[in-house]
């Protein structure tokens, strides 16, 4: 079973940046989806920005993330990072790392079947 755990949650004035991280763990699988996603209180789980693991190229975003938020990964460690610039206060929430097989893209949320416990990211002056 994939195991994620993500990191680099925290509080930021409007403008700010930060940088999530997801390091994952036990899968095997040459090539699989993983993405970011985030809930605000209140709203549904969305997706922001997602990859595929075999294509460094092979990336989508949210529309109102796009230009703002860069999605990355690392295979040889087996670590997603999304450095998240510019940011506004309507970014605030909880953000998951998760990962699936199947389609990739940020409106694909049930490829998505591994999910982490979340990082808290919270913009406000």
């Amino acid at each position: 079973q994939v195991q994620l755990a993500e990191s680099g949650g925290g509080s930021v004035q409007p403008g700010g940046s930060l940088r999530l991280s997801c390091a994952a763990s036990n899968y095997t699988y040459a090539a699989i989806c993983i993405g970011w996603f985030r809930q605000a209180p209140g709203k549904e789980r969305e997706g922001v920005a997602t990859i595929n693991t075999s294509s460094r190229t092979a990336t989508s975003y949210a529309d109102s993330v796009k230009g703002r938020f860069t999605i990355s990964h690392d295979n040889a460690k087996r670590t997603m990072y999304m450095q998240m610039d510019s940011l506004k206060p309507e970014d605030t929430g909880m953000y998951f790392c998760a990962a699936g097989i199947g389609n990739c893209g940020v409106r694909w949320i049930n490829t998505y079947t591994y999910w982490g416990q979340g990082t808290q990211v919270t913009v406000s002056s």
